[in-house]
């Protein structure tokens, strides 16, 4: 439990300074900026409990929000998001699988695992941009940004999923 604990904490702590240092100063076409600290929320194993999920996109969320200047947007966003994945992630799993199963392209397969990441990041990313700007006005800006978002994070993710599946 505890190298577990250790190995999250470090992950964590990676998660949040490239997002901080590298990720966040990406724009796109001042569209995209990639949000792989999603990444980090979505890999919690089905037996993980759901109170330590909430909390670590809760404080994940709130550092991210610290360095960006956003206050409450990723935090809110990426609660929500710890909130749906344990229940999300049992949609994907039958009931005899094993309990401490991780999320990962290896263990779900291609079309499930795809299911899985591209509806908790566009959901992500559609309310963190819906909190953002907080107005509908720029519908057009606003929906660039979700799907551009979105769309460079899924890739990243998938990337990193199969680099991980390689290793």
């Amino acid at each position: 439990m505890t190298i577990d604990l250790l190995k999250r904490f470090l992950l964590f702590i990676v998660f949040v300074l490239a997002q901080a240092l590298v990720f966040g100063r990406i724009h796109l076409f001042h569209y995209a900026t990639p949000l792989l600290y999603v990444y980090f929320v979505t890999m919690f194993p089905r037996n993980y409990p759901k109170w330590a999920v909430l909390t670590w996109g809760f404080v994940m969320g709130l550092l991210v929000d610290i360095f960006y200047n956003t206050p409450g947007v990723a935090s809110a966003s990426l609660t929500l998001i710890a909130a749906v994945q344990p229940y999300f992630f049992s949609l994907f799993v039958s009931r005899d699988a094993v309990e401490s199963l991780e999320p990962s392209l290896l263990n779900l397969g291609p079309i499930k695992y795809s299911y899985y990441i591209v509806t908790l990041v566009m959901l992500y990313s559609l309310l963190f941009y819906t909190l953002e700007m907080f107005s509908f006005v720029n519908f057009m800006e606003w929906g660039m940004c979700v799907l551009g978002s979105g769309m460079i994070t899924l890739l990243l993710i998938f990337t990193f999923e199969i680099a991980r599946s390689r290793a």
